[in-house]
């Protein structure tokens, strides 16, 4: 535990220096067990496990563009993020970790208490076991706090889901090296610092709510019933068809050796890493990633509504959406792949986003992505004050919810998308 929070940075300097990592683009045609399949062109691991890489074929009538392919990662097993919590002198505190993912732009960042994959939990790589397992897998022992199968990015998973959790205990933890207690208070100060705590952490943490249940729906705008039947509807008005097809038929896209690209060079790349750690579960690994062209902007629009601030919610369709429409934040996306697109055509409010006066910016700061799967991946997390002319009237794919409406929908899987639940651990008070 730390009674400031220089003494945590201090810490995790140290660890930074404990370890050594080396993490280096190379071409996709030379990782080491990885490979392109002579017949689809998907790249696959020889033991057949972790994930692969292959196309998507997507059409809808809910996203600015109706109909086009992609590379899109598969990787059905389940991963566990967890978080153990224990309370010091009746303050609770989470376990954090200080691990390395190849795809962090600073390498080191606070991840939650275990953070693995099927395949690596499992131990597919023949590597040590994932400290603090016991604790999220049964029969455990503990208090469950919070335990949801939630879905990653739907812009390049499909259906991909882990299970959130968060488990309070009672009796003694041993604290290995790379981990150490930090309060609640302490890391609703440090989501808002640079790239530093993860997304996984982000997500998890976005539960932490249900330590201390908040009340209904008070003074909202509209009720929980109201906004369940807005989310259906929305589900049942969009359409959204996906169809798996080889990597060799995505359309617009070129492939080398080297890596996977946009012929516009926009949107994202496939690309190679090789890895080395010295406290991870393995050595040395190689792996392919998706890495984004440029920064994206998460944000939601705020608004004050009979006393009480609103968040202005989207109902957003992605191609790896698991139903069609999940709860976003009023903007998800990329700015840069949007310049070229007419005002009609460009992300409904996002240049009033751009264009907020900083005054008008209640928070704002950039945080890593998934760090296992994407390279340098970064979005600028933001809370953005409407002015007063901002309507209360809304489109029909969109609605106001109080922070604590949005919060508890976080309870069910496949209600929240990842970047809003990131949100709100970073607007949480």
């Amino acid at each position: 535990m730390f009674r400031e929070l220089s003494e945590f940075h201090d810490w995790l300097a140290q660890r930074r220096a404990a370890n050594t990592y080396e993490v280096s683009v190379v071409p996709l045609d030379q990782l080491d067990g990885w490979g392109f399949d002579p017949d689809s062109g998907n790249i696959r691991h020889r033991t057949g496990r972790f994930f692969s890489v292959e196309g998507i074929d997507v059409t809808t009538d809910h996203r600015e563009t109706a109909s086009w392919t992609q590379p899109i990662i598969l990787q059905p097993e389940i991963g566990i993020l967890g978080i153990l919590v224990k309370e010091f002198d009746g303050v609770p505190h989470c376990l954090m970790q200080a691990k390395m993912e190849p795809g962090n732009i600073n390498t080191l960042q606070l991840s939650p208490t275990v953070q693995a994959t099927r395949s690596n939990y499992t131990r597919v790589h023949q590597g040590n076991p994932v400290p603090y397992l016991e604790h999220f897998v049964a029969p455990r022992s503990g208090r469950v706090v919070f335990d949801a199968l939630q879905s990653e990015q739907g812009s390049w998973f499909l259906n991909k889901r882990n299970r959130n959790m968060i488990i309070e205990v009672d009796g003694d933890v041993p604290v290995l090296d790379d981990f150490c207690w930090l309060s609640a208070d302490q890391l609703k100060e440090l989501v808002h610092v640079e790239n530093l705590v993860n997304m996984d952490s982000r997500t998890v943490l976005s539960g932490m709510s249900f330590l201390a249940p908040s009340g209904g729906d008070g003074d909202a705008l509209h009720t929980t019933e109201e906004l369940l039947s807005w989310f259906t509807e929305a589900k049942a008005r969009y359409q959204l068809d996906r169809r798996v097809i080889k990597l060799s038929e995505v359309k617009n896209w070129v492939t080398s050796a080297e890596r996977i690209s946009h012929e516009l060079g926009r949107f994202f790349e496939v690309v190679g890493v090789d890895v080395r750690a010295t406290n991870r579960e393995v050595g040395q690994w190689s792996q392919p990633m998706f890495a984004p062209t440029c920064r994206g902007v998460i944000a939601f629009i705020s608004k004050r509504i009979r006393g009480t601030t609103h968040l202005l919610v989207h109902a957003r369709t992605e191609p790896g959406t698991g139903d069609v429409v999940e709860m976003s934040s009023t903007i998800n996306c990329s700015p840069e792949n949007y310049r070229e697109f007419p005002a009609d055509r460009r992300p409904r409010f996002l240049d009033y986003v751009l264009s907020a006066p900083p005054e008008r910016v209640l928070v704002d700061v950039v945080h890593s992505e998934e760090g296992g799967r994407f390279y340098h991946a970064e979005n600028s997390y933001r809370l953005v004050e409407a002015d007063d002319d901002f309507p209360v009237e809304v489109p029909e794919d969109y609605a106001w919810m109080t922070v604590d409406q949005l919060t508890n929908f976080v309870r069910y899987g496949n209600h929240v998308n990842v970047g809003a639940r990131s949100l709100l651990t970073c607007i949480a008070r």
